[in-house]
């Protein structure tokens, strides 16, 4: 009998999500670098409006979250490939926010993913079904980092200026850094159906956020109520090396189980 249990993640598979869970090969290999997260508290109502059927939103102290991210991908390449076919660097931003499955998995809905990689946008789209959309970036990357994203089709350009103080630490279980920065799944839709891809890394280290100019432009873009504050939370992450496995269906079966 298949039973459908839509319960929140407790803590257990929170880090369950953290191990590989090898039913899927490794496909790819990315370094995520200079990640600025900027957080903006939500209704869990309005959330659970925009997210496809078999995902809930995932809740911290009874709010719901969304997410911007800019940040730099540097040498992306397929697995079994040789390293001239990757792609040295190029620039991503990301519009988020976080739920779980019917099995209780946690993990990331992607609203969108700017890259200034025609090729990348191409790819991942059709081989994620991830909603990569293509953008005019650039970056001046020194001490302080000054970002830049345009949306083509788009009158305005979204710009970020800002850089990482103090040291780094690992978020505790129970804070909400760990909530927003600890993902491992990522769901998308993908020829009709929803599926969930698995990345792997070792656990975030994050720095305070020094951010002197912010821009809200990317809710607009997906048609999201822009805020009208600053962020609720902010952290910068100096980089990270990441294995990405293959996607598969999620489960409606209980918790730990798949398809």
């Amino acid at each position: 009998m298949i039973f459908s249990v839509n319960l929140p993640p407790d803590l257990e598979a929170r880090l369950i999500a953290r191990e590989p869970d090898n039913l899927r090969p490794q496909v790819m290999t990315h370094l995520w670098e200079k990640l600025l997260f900027l957080h903006w508290r939500a209704s869990p109502d309005l959330i659970q409006a925009t997210l496809p059927e078999g995902l809930f939103v995932d809740t911290f102290a009874g709010d719901a979250w969304l997410g911007v991210i800019p940040f730099f991908m540097r040498n992306v390449r397929m697995v079994g490939l040789p390293a001239w076919t990757s792609f040295p660097e190029f620039q991503e931003l990301n519009v988020r926010t976080y739920v779980y499955d019917r099995a209780g998995t946690p993990g990331v809905w992607f609203y969108s993913l700017e890259c200034n990689q025609p090729l990348a946008v191409h790819g991942a789209r059709l081989l994620t079904g991830l909603n990569y959309c293509h953008a005019r970036m650039s970056a001046q990357t020194n001490d302080f980092i000054t970002y830049t994203c345009q949306r083509t089709g788009t009158a305005a350009a979204a710009t970020y200026s800002y850089g990482g103080e103090g040291q780094s630490r690992e978020a505790t279980l129970d804070s909400l850094e760990f909530f927003l920065l600890e993902r491992y799944y990522l769901f998308a839709g993908r020829r009709g159906a929803l599926v969930r891809a698995q990345v792997s890394h070792r656990p975030y280290q994050y720095r305070q956020a020094n951010v002197t100019s912010y821009c809200t432009l990317p809710f607009q873009w997906n048609s999201l109520p822009e805020p009208v504050r600053p962020p609720d939370h902010e952290c910068f992450v100096d980089g990270l090396e990441v294995k990405i496995y293959a996607p598969l269906k999620p489960s409606n079966q209980l918790r730990g189980h798949l398809w």
